[in-house]
């Protein structure tokens, strides 16, 4: 749409770093929920721990389908060289003569910029938001980590420019808690819209995906190792726990689709653990996404650690899926204010159990309280108006099916409710054991205030 006479062009820089995120862009824009502009810019981010090795998703089958939502393609990779997307941010003093170069390097001129982004807070897109410091900003969910809290303190001079945050209904009903400091406003892309997207890059993959029989089950690898969640080791245990539970569901023939960056060792061992139990396995290292898979195969089963496509799966798909391995996460995950926790305590709270399906989800009535207390432990700094929320709900439905969502420790350091033991609640308020404590701190004050070389009585040091 070229601009009227004597007004500004105006351009969209729509910056993704995923395929899934980028077929998210194109859903978004078929349904039309994005602004009129001029121009749009798709820019490419290529985030895997060596880049030079790992082809960008814009290489990937397919992407041709998503191309044409777009006047032109940038490489962020190449344009901030040799430096790396996740590492690199501008310094402040530096931003004005960035923004001029980058003005020149992609033909912007004087245009207006728009900026669409995922994972504001942290690079690459928070150094983007910050080379255009007067653009405003929209901000769309590449999964499940929307409905989680903002995982740092954003510079209000970021956090305030952002009009909206567009996001996937990948848990009907759940408000995403993403941003709402700033006030923004959640709004959902349309199933039919993203559908329709995945359709496109299906049927741009025909022929690459083999033939498969009727009850196939489907695994998905997430490679946690690289996140240093959990050992190699342990992802390869949990990759045979998946094959062993499919199996013992009935499912003899096992599609999977290992983690486009992992070793390739890993799929070998689990060939071996197939052979062992008699089960038919197809390893999957064509370059495409597990959304595209599950529509395009259809498998009678879907399991995964805590991939969102489990929940694309179930939501778009009407596929059975299963969870493996979420409570290891649970313990693992550190600090508690890892971003990975709501995905997992999602996945924990709601899908079915691979090793025992009979398990009851969370309700999911108490689903948005849940997620409101694990918000606010996360991050008691950005939401402080949550505590109230957080503490009617611990005080309500803290039991041995919730428990796993809260460490004691971080309980305690937030003086909520289930910081300790309900038979010792009485602790606390217990004068003598007040006064003990009391004592005991005075003791460890007077101690270090002593200076190092003060001598005991009996002239041992102290």
């Amino acid at each position: 749409m070229p601009a009227a006479p004597g007004a500004r062009s105006r351009t969209q820089i729509l910056l993704a770093s995923t395929l899934y995120g980028a077929a998210t862009l194109a859903a978004a824009l078929d349904a039309g929920l994005l602004a009129p502009a001029d121009r749009r810019l798709l820019l490419v981010a290529n985030t895997a721990a060596t880049p030079e090795t790992t082809p960008a998703f814009d290489r990937a089958p397919g992407f041709e389908r998503l191309r044409t939502r777009f006047d032109g393609v940038l490489s962020w990779n190449e344009t901030i060289s040799p430096f790396h997307p996740g590492g690199w941010s501008p310094r402040p003093d530096d931003v004005p003569l960035w923004e001029r170069h980058l003005r020149l390097l992609w033909g912007l001129g004087d245009d207006e910029v728009e900026i669409v982004l995922e994972s504001i807070q942290v690079n690459p897109a928070l150094a983007v938001a910050q080379l255009f410091p007067d653009a405003p900003l929209e901000v769309y969910a590449d999964g499940l980590m929307s409905y989680g809290p903002t995982r740092s303190k954003l510079d209000p001079l970021v956090g305030t420019r952002v009009r909206r945050l567009l996001h996937l209904d990948l848990v009907p009903g759940l408000a995403p808690l993403l941003l709402t400091e700033f006030g923004v406003e959640a709004e959902i892309v349309p199933d039919d819209a993203f559908t329709k997207v995945l359709a496109e890059l299906g049927d741009a993959t025909a022929g690459r995906l083999p033939d498969v029989p009727e009850g196939a089950a489907l695994l998905l690898g997430q490679y946690l190792s690289a996140l240093d969640i959990l050992t190699p080791e342990e992802e390869e245990r949990l990759h045979a726990r998946m094959l062993r539970g499919a199996v013992r569901r009935g499912h003899r023939d096992v599609i999977f689709k290992p983690h486009p960056i992992a070793p390739a060792r890993w799929s070998r061992l689990l060939e071996e653990e197939a052979e062992r139990l008699g089960a038919s396995l197809t390893v999957l290292d064509t370059p495409v996404l597990a959304e595209v898979v599950c529509q395009r195969l259809r498998p009678a089963l879907v399991v995964a650690c805590f991939s969102t496509a489990l929940f694309t799966a179930r939501a778009f798909q009407g596929l059975p899926v299963a969870r493996c391995g979420t409570e290891l996460l649970l313990e693992r995950l550190t600090p508690y204010q890892n971003s990975n926790r709501v995905p997992v305590t999602l996945v924990d709270a709601l899908l079915p159990d691979l090793d025992h399906p009979q398990r009851p989800p969370v309700a999911e009535a108490h689903l948005s309280g849940l997620l409101t207390a694990v918000g606010y432990a996360m991050q008691p700094q950005i939401h402080p108006g949550l505590r109230q929320a957080a503490e009617r709900y611990l005080a309500a439905h803290l039991n041995a099916r919730t428990r796993r969502y809260f460490k004691r420790r971080r309980l305690t350091a937030l003086a909520l409710p289930g910081a300790i033991p309900s038979q010792l609640a009485f602790l606390p308020r217990n004068p003598a054991v007040r006064r003990v404590a009391r004592r005991a701190r005075a003791v460890r004050r007077r101690l270090a205030r002593r200076p190092s070389g003060t001598q005991t009585r009996n002239g041992g040091p102290q």
